[in-house]
């Protein structure tokens, strides 16, 4: 009898011990709990394999939309390199960064910028995995000094924009998609410089921050607006025609109450040779250009010495981007 009280009460001692350890193994580790301070550095310094691994299905992640941690203890499945970044004109959001399959980032607004540190763990790192530092590289729209790292409690490198720690979000199945926007009152689409992407009302014309050029305009697909030196404000003269056209597309004309950053009395209609209704700004007929491919790009700046950006002011800016 005393015999199998003792087998009885070491079982006991067994059981509690295990649910004990089971416990202590689910307690939150989230980044800022970790040993490993988060630290910051250039991005694509880091020194992990990154390969293309499952980020989770995202069921459920209504709690992680709002809250941090979770079962940390373990890291996130990898998460695919972000590769040259990009810029996407979102209808609603405007522009926003993508990887480069034109897949969503976003940031958290429980993490922090200054010192940059990841409190998405665990659970919520399932839903919002982490993008890797490694591979990352910013295009012409992107200042590069705006990408950093951060290093997270498990030791993998975090892409850093701004500051901010980036994420993509498990339930974006396609490129453009952002169903990330918004969730749980705390998760956001990154704009260039790292802030919140905020829903606005759609723009014909705007003004966009190109980090070697400054502020320019762009038309309402978020590309950028040249005027040519052939043409002339008054009088009148178009000196791009015929084959010139096949490069340079005449922009489309604005509606006065749709601009952002721009006075209206700089915006006008003027009409080709052709009967073609194209925008003007200070009277210079404005072009896109078939070699800029997202926003932000700027490849026909100075193009044979003769095509230029514009300026908030309606100016031409002569500014030669770096290489």
């Amino acid at each position: 009898m005393i015999t199998r009280r003792r087998a009885g009460l070491a079982a006991a001692a067994v059981a509690t011990l295990a649910l004990t350890a089971a416990c202590g193994s689910s307690t939150n580790q989230g980044a800022g709990t970790s040993p490993n301070a988060d630290s910051v550095q250039p991005a694509g310094q880091g020194t992990s394999d990154y390969g293309y691994g499952s980020s989770g299905s995202g069921q459920g992640d209504g709690g992680y939309g709002g809250q941090a941690g979770g079962d940390s203890g373990k890291s996130a499945q990898t998460a695919p390199s972000a590769g040259t970044l990009a810029l996407h004109q979102d209808a609603k959001l405007g522009p926003v960064v993508t990887d480069a399959k034109g897949m969503t980032l976003y940031r958290f607004d429980k993490d922090t910028a200054q010192p940059p540190k990841s409190n998405c763990s665990g659970s919520c790192a399932t839903a919002w995995p982490p993008v890797p530092a490694d591979g990352a590289a910013a295009p012409a729209g992107i200042a590069k000094s705006a990408l950093g790292s951060v290093t997270r409690a498990d030791g993998t490198k975090q892409l850093t924009i701004g500051g901010w720690p980036a994420y993509r979000y498990a339930k974006d199945t396609k490129a453009g998609d952002t169903k990330g926007q918004g969730v749980g009152g705390t998760w956001n689409a990154l704009t260039a410089e790292g802030k919140k992407a905020v829903a606005q009302d759609a723009a014909d014309v705007s003004v966009l921050n190109q980090p070697e050029l400054g502020q320019i305009l762009v038309d309402g697909n978020g590309m950028t607006l040249y005027r040519f030196n052939k043409d002339s404000a008054w009088p009148m003269k178009f000196g791009c025609n015929d084959a010139c056209l096949d490069t340079w597309k005449p922009a489309k004309p604005a509606d006065r109450s749709k601009l952002k950053g721009i006075p209206a009395k700089l915006i006008s209609t003027v009409t080709r040779p052709d009967g073609l209704r194209q925008l003007a700004v200070d009277c210079w007929p404005v072009y896109t250009f078939t070699g800029d491919k997202q926003p932000g790009d700027i490849n026909g700046q100075g193009k044979m010495g003769l095509w230029f950006a514009v300026s908030n002011a309606g100016k031409k800016i002569t500014t030669t981007p770096a290489g």
